[in-house]
């Protein structure tokens, strides 16, 4: 477990930096009208049941924490960022699911060791900057015997693709942050648990999106609602020349992926692990 006393100031400022983009725009708008089915899905890969104690990471507004705690389990769902954590409160409420909503950094986890039967992750825990300290978490947190479930997007699928098309024209990362669709490579996510899990199972899969029916629709809507594409365009508000090289890049990417017919395939990494 990293402890946070020991953080250097650059890592401060990273996690700031991650606080703050993740508030931008509207991701539980995302989480509830892009990608729903997720969530459920993880759920059930795992086989969540009433009673079963389950800690949600980098949980967002709970697209799988809440479906969890509506299966009876007993949740936590915990992220960096207190807006998501806000919004997720009011879609439990409205859901009536009850859980615990916890603000905690995907390195440094307040929670004890093997405290949960299941440790989950949709499309979140492969934010966190550094793979391997957020890995160890994970594993760390997990009963042995437990259940550590994940969907992450994967390199070369759509959002893969769309991190890949926004780096050229985003600043560099700091030293050591690695890409976060590399929790999409089941090589990857098998080196980072190691000898500490057994009966890996990994299935590539896709989600069916709606609703981005004419050129630019994916691009309008992600540049107001996604926080890492917002910080992409903020970055290059003094630059009308690289926005709109930007505008053509997304719009190009969301043609070769399916813009424009009924729906759009977007590819992920379904994992899950037993611990050891």
């Amino acid at each position: 477990m990293t402890d946070q006393a020991t953080l250097t100031d650059e890592d401060r400022a990273l996690k700031a930096k991650h606080k703050t983009m993740w508030a931008l725009g509207d991701y539980p708008a995302v989480a509830a009208e892009i990608i729903p089915d997720l969530g459920p899905v993880l759920v059930e890969a795992c086989g969540i049941t009433a009673g079963d104690t389950v800690i949600d990471v980098a949980a967002g507004s709970g697209n799988a924490a809440i479906p969890a705690a509506l299966a009876g389990a007993d949740v936590i769902a915990s992220d960096l960022v207190p807006d998501l954590l806000d919004a997720g409160r009011a879609v439990a409420a409205q859901r009536g699911a009850t859980l615990r909503w916890e603000e905690a950094d995907a390195e440094a986890l307040p929670f004890g060791d093997g405290q949960a039967d299941h440790v989950i992750s949709c499309v979140g825990v492969m934010f966190a900057p550094h793979h391997q300290p957020a890995a160890d978490e994970l594993v760390r947190i997990c009963r042995p015997g437990g259940t550590i479930g994940l969907i992450a997007w994967t390199p070369d699928g759509f959002i893969g693709e769309l991190f890949a098309t926004m780096k050229p024209f985003a600043p560099p990362p700091p030293a050591g942050v690695q890409p976060p669709p590399l929790w999409g490579s089941e090589d990857h996510v098998r080196e980072l648990l190691g000898d500490r899990v057994t009966n890996v199972r990994a299935e590539r899969r896709t989600v069916a999106v709606p609703g981005f029916t004419e050129r630019g629709d994916f691009r309008r809507y992600f540049s107001a609602r996604y926080g890492p594409t917002i910080a992409v365009y903020s970055s290059l508000a003094d630059d009308p020349e690289r926005t709109a090289a930007l505008d053509e890049a997304l719009d190009d990417l969301a043609a070769r992926h399916g813009e424009g017919s009924r729906t759009m395939q977007w590819e992920y990494l379904l994992l899950t692990a037993t611990r050891v």
